[in-house]
């Protein structure tokens, strides 16, 4: 029972996540690297901010909690600032491939990468045991987000450019998937950084945090490291592209119609890790679940994208035998998701 709650709440904050990216489409007259900025405000230190301070127990402060775990922040932080990386390039390929086929080639790979190099780091033979049916949920996870890849390979040989643009404004195939591959490997590092935080969270316990949130001020340090990365290089490119008056040489209803809807976009965003969180706490330490669990929350995400992707008819015009390989990759994502807790 306690693994069908941790799923549920997984899936609930992976259903934000696969959402967050609607609300942006609401932005209006802003650059890309501006509405990514203020967003980023809110999904990297507003709302992880406030989750973490669910960890702190009663007499006690962040910063104890946080520096409790023998630099263990920092090092969170720099796993953060690589993650930071693949965020940035992350919005990139929703914006040359759509949500659907962007998130699903950009998340496949993070999956892969962030599920079995933490297991690595642990000292986990992949080939027998927990590590043999961990590769083998990841391996079926993947499959499925093959078949999903495929089927928008056939969508981009099947619709006109007409209809590719009508879709996705500013798709480009070659150049998203480059990006959309980058995102995923860097992305990773989001997992590895959790991994490597896990002192933070034990202290907090210790300390008297309750389990379920202790897992929240390690976010917080992950993501604001992710936050620094992607400022940098949205700042540059306000200056680059001379769109710093976005934020404030548009008219007052335009800006705080901009602003809400980007922070409405950044805890939607923050719901899919203050979800993993939740939910692993209800995972037995040291289970095939807990070792699963950033291939659940990737799959989901996917699942729920490419469901998004339907209602905003990025899928419009694609052919029926596109469809059947979209719906079959869902198909075997859920199934990824089931097989380790029944093998």
């Amino acid at each position: 029972m306690n693994t069908l709650i941790g799923l549920f709440i997984i899936a609930l904050g992976s259903i934000g996540q696969s959402s967050s990216y609607v609300p942006i489409k609401k932005v209006k007259t802003w650059a890309w690297e501006s509405f990514w900025l203020m967003q980023g405000l809110f999904a990297w230190l507003l709302f992880p901010f406030l989750g973490a301070l669910l960890a702190v127990p009663e007499g006690h402060s962040l910063l104890e909690v946080l520096s409790s775990g023998e630099g263990a922040a920092f090092n969170a932080m720099f796993y953060g600032a690589l993650w930071g990386i693949g965020g940035l390039t992350f919005g990139l390929s929703m914006r040359y491939l759509g949500v659907a086929l962007g998130q699903s080639i950009a998340l496949g790979t993070c999956s892969a990468f962030g599920t079995l190099i933490p297991a690595l780091m642990l000292g986990t033979n992949l080939f027998t045991g927990k590590g043999l049916v961990l590769l083998i949920g990841v391996s079926i996870a993947i499959a499925g987000i093959a078949g999903i890849g495929y089927a928008g390979s056939l969508r981009s040989k099947n619709m006109t450019d007409e209809q590719k643009k009508a879709a996705v404004k500013d798709f480009a195939l070659g150049k998203g998937l480059f990006v959309a591959l980058l995102a995923g490997i860097m992305s990773a590092c989001f997992s590895i950084g959790l991994e490597a935080a896990e002192p933070i969270k034990v202290a907090a316990i210790q300390l008297g945090a309750q389990p379920l949130y202790a897992g929240l001020p390690a976010i917080l340090m992950i993501t604001a490291g992710g936050f620094i990365t992607n400022a940098i290089y949205c700042l540059y490119q306000n200056i680059k592209n001379k769109t710093g008056k976005d934020y404030f040489g548009v008219h007052t209803g335009i800006f705080i119609n901009n602003v809400l809807f980007c922070a409405l976009a950044g805890i939607l965003w923050y719901s899919q890790f203050f979800g993993l969180a939740l939910g692993k706490s209800y995972f037995t330490k040291g289970s095939i679940m807990m070792a699963f669990s950033w291939s659940i929350l990737m799959s989901l995400n996917v699942t729920f994208s490419n469901i998004w992707g339907i209602i905003l008819k990025e899928w419009k015009g694609a052919g029926s035998k596109t469809i059947l390989f979209l719906i079959l990759g869902m198909l075997i994502l859920i199934a990824s998701l089931v097989l380790p807790n029944l093998l």
